[in-house]
């Protein structure tokens, strides 16, 4: 079997790892330019070994000085001088990454969008739009919808800047004073953010107006109208088909249906709609092909090639994975323009090295990293599974089955730091997908290529593309649809190491053979090693992962009155009284919220309320679909309330909007709304706040009320005394201390994620609570927690214990 070259993929592995440390040093508040210093002091001790290995070798011709001895000094200084030639390259390549690091972190610095990030001043601004207009994230309290892009800033305020990097949020118009996409200039008026070091784009802008907007250059400008031609006709053949044809094509998912791109997702099959590699390939291939069928000499296909790679990178826009695949094509027909045989290990190693080089903050792009390993696992680890899996099954099978499986293996470690799971289908779905990629792909470029000069030919070669495109769709929505998709896994990077070391000794294990000794075949001793480790690599994390739930459940006291849900940025809370069950918002995600009635044991819901329409308390609410009987909400906000009650209503729930004064009864407890008032607009002030009253206690939840409303509370309902109180907004600073003191709870609930970026609880909420000695229970820190009224005590149980205080908390 042919011998990979490795030597550049250490080179690749130190450029990597030191464009990583620079980036990240600002955040850790180290000096960056210690890390180039160190690879630079590095490459110098390689340079000095490489030296001291010259002076130790024999002339070439003269008076033989006798044989050069290989022991005690003199063979250590040549075993230690061998070290310098990588060493010297692999930290050279190290500090030029690290050092351009370090100039573009200073970049930030200088750049005078730091001052308005500070200030919080608007400011007029110039920028080039590096992506295509993608519809932005809209904000969890609502607000204009928005698109994104990836931009360079060019002026400022009318000056002229050195280009700095921007996440670019423009309010989104139909108007025609707007950018098209890729290329195009944008003045803007806007607010600024500074982000992290780790961040690839220095700041962030938030446009309130968009002023004048510039046509890309002409280089550019021509795959506007292919992008939109082809997004067009695409929606004309209608169906998940239609909806996936501009993703396979040219990796445009921005109209990909949510449900969609999650069954993708669910099924491992997103990497088909992120252009990378196998496109390159495939549009390189066939232009040296076409080329070769003119008979031109192998410079003019390799001109054709490099030309046709050039434009389809324009076309699908230079994303992370795509800038990878072209650098490495491009040294392969470098390689094929000289004589010299490019093979694939030393042409990812340079296209990683350059590529870091030019931009250290590819070492942190989730998708450049999946890409690299990506094609690591086909380049170094295809054809060895295949032989491998070819002595247990038909030839023709273990290749099939080798590439998708040499893929998921390698870039498994990476895909665990994003979504602690192992799929379960990933490569039975990749392996039946396979065979309508490649057709969905070309068909689909041919017709974007041709839609505007044959515009019937163009949408006939879509109509191609449309059967194997829906094919995929099917089989996403049918993998996403079928029980247990993943297995759960230790999260960060504890899950990702021993990810790797289970595809190692996997590796390991497919590759080990028995082989004849002495006359007798016997099994290696590397097999038996590696089953324990795979055994032990993967028990752990699905015994961690899997088991603690378990536990936790049992844990959980049979008796508890109100659980907290652990839902991240967002409330959810479970009430039981007399064998009925009430919930208190959904939080942002359905499968937290899933996990936590899972956890509690419940399987319906008698009674739901949706304080207000924001993501983070109405986001989940697809779980109980089908699982609640009656639904109370707040006044109505057209689209967005449409879309959380619209699955609800299908599920059977009956849905009553309510406002102050509505009551009824869940168990042998009493419910009544204390507001909003008649007529009030949706929004945070038009929270539903519900009075609980069960037969040991009593509680408030306050939605995500400010102040004003608050103190509106205060003065309309007289709310009186509670045990427990639901506090509003996630401990935000917008709160009215006399309410609270009117209120005087025992115990208060925050739900609140982690990291939350809005300083959630803030120190005053906080403050305010202590004074008052109210026993916060915060899901951040707690968990899961559950309290069980017993008497005049509460009795808190938390699924994790907080700093310091032993995972219970008693009441005051």
């Amino acid at each position: 079997m042919r011998r990979h070259d490795l030597r550049l993929l250490g080179p690749a592995a130190a450029t990597w790892a030191a464009a990583w440390l620079a980036t990240g040093a600002t955040d850790a508040a180290v000096a960056p330019w210690l890390v180039a210093a160190v690879c630079w002091g590095a490459a110098a001790l390689g340079l000095g070994l490489t030296a001291s290995r010259a002076r130790l070798r024999v002339p070439r011709s003269g008076p033989s000085p006798g044989p050069v001895s290989t022991s005690g000094g003199a063979g250590i200084r040549s075993v230690v001088g061998a070290m310098g030639p990588p060493l010297a390259v692999a930290a050279a390549c190290a500090a030029l990454a690290s050092t351009l690091a370090c100039t573009g972190l200073l970049a930030r610095e200088d750049s005078p969008l730091a001052t308005p990030a500070e200030t919080r001043e608007t400011v007029e601004l110039t920028a080039r739009l590096d992506s295509s207009l993608r519809p932005g994230t809209q904000a969890p309290w609502g607000g204009t919808p928005s698109e994104r892009a990836r931009a360079t800033v060019l002026s400022v305020d009318g000056r002229t800047t050195a280009p700095v990097r921007i996440d670019l949020v423009l309010p989104s118009t139909d108007g025609a004073d707007r950018p098209a996409g890729f290329g195009d200039e944008v003045t803007v008026r806007a607010r600024v953010t500074a982000l992290p070091g780790i961040s690839r784009a220095a700041f962030r802008v938030q446009a309130s107006e968009v002023i004048t907007a510039g046509a890309a250059p002409e280089w550019i400008a021509w795959t506007h109208p292919l992008r939109a031609g082809l997004a067009e006709q695409a929606r004309r053949l209608g169906g998940d088909g239609g909806a996936l044809v501009p993703g396979l094509a040219i990796g445009d998912t921005a109209r990909l249906p949510a449900d969609l791109a999650d069954a993708m997702s669910a099924a491992s099959l997103t990497h088909l709609t992120a252009v990378s590699g196998a496109n390159c390939a495939l549009v390189t291939a066939i232009a040296f092909w076409a080329a070769g069928l003119l008979r031109a000499p192998r410079g003019v296909r390799v001109a054709a090639a490099l030309a046709a790679l050039t434009g389809f990178v324009v076309l699908v826009t230079p994303e992370s994975s795509v800038v990878r695949a072209a650098a490495m094509a491009l040294v392969v027909l470098v390689a094929v323009a000289t004589g010299r045989a490019g093979g694939g290990a030393p042409a990812l190693g340079v296209a990683v090295v350059v590529l870091l080089a030019a931009d250290p903050w590819y070492s942190r792009d989730a998708g450049f990293a999946l890409s690299v390993c990506a094609t690591a696992g086909l380049v170094l680890g295809a054809r060895p599974l295949a032989s491998a899996l070819a002595a247990r099954m038909p030839r023709p099978l273990a290749a099939a089955l080798a590439v998708p499986l040499a893929a998921q293996l390698a870039c498994q470690p990476v895909l665990v730091l994003l979504d602690p799971v192992l799929p379960v289908y990933g490569v039975p779905a990749n392996l039946l997908a396979a065979p309508a990629a490649p057709i969905a792909t070309m068909a689909g470029l041919v017709g974007c290529l041709l839609l505007p000069v044959l515009p019937s030919v163009g949408f006939a070669a879509l109509q191609v593309a449309w059967l194997p495109a829906s094919w995929i769709a099917l089989l996403a929505r049918g993998v996403s649809g079928m029980p247990n998709t993943a297995v759960p896994w230790l999260p960060d990077a504890p899950g990702a190491a021993l990810c790797a070391v289970a595809v190692a000794a996997a590796a390991v294990l497919l590759g080990a053979r028995r082989r004849p000794v002495d006359g007798a075949r016997r099994r290696p001793v590397l097999r038996p090693v590696a089953v324990g480790v795979l055994c032990l690599a993967v028990a752990v994390p699905i015994g961690v992962t899997a088991g603690r739930p378990a536990l936790t459940t049992a844990l959980l006291p049979a008796d508890w009155d109100v659980l907290q849900c652990d839902i991240g940025q967002g409330d959810a809370v479970l009430v039981r009284d007399h064998g009925a069950t009430l919930l208190i918002d959904t939080g942002p995600d359905p499968e937290r919220l899933t996990a936590c009635l899972a956890l509690a044991g419940v399987r319906r819901v008698d009674l739901a309320v949706i304080t207000h329409w924001d993501a983070d308390h109405a986001g989940g609410a697809a779980a109980i679909a089908g699982r609640v009987g009656l639904v109370l909400h707040g006044p109505l906000d057209g689209a967005r309330s449409d879309r959380v009650l619209g699955p609800l209503a299908r599920g059977g729930a009956e849905l009553v909007q309510v406002g102050a004064g509505a009551s009824g009864r869940l168990g042998a407890a009493d419910w009544r709304v204390l507001w909003p008032p008649a007529r009030a607009e949706p929004g945070n002030d038009a929270s539903v706040v519900l009075d609980l009253r069960a037969e040991q206690y009593r509680a408030v939840f306050l939605g995500d009320l400010g102040a004003e409303a608050q103190a509106a509370l205060l003065r309309e309902a007289d709310p009186g005394r509670a045990d427990l109180v639901k506090v509003a907004h996630h401990g935000s600073a917008d709160q009215d201390p006399a309410l609270y003191r009117e209120l005087a709870p025992a115990v208060g609930l925050i739900g609140v994620g982690a990291d939350n970026g809005y300083g959630h609880p803030t120190a005053s909420l906080l403050d305010l609570l202590d004074a008052q000695g109210v026993a916060v229970v915060r899901s951040d820190s707690y968990g899961a927690a559950a309290l069980t009224v017993d008497g005049d005590r509460v009795r808190v149980w938390s699924e994790r214990a907080p700093p310091g205080a032993g995972g219970v908390v008693p009441a005051p």
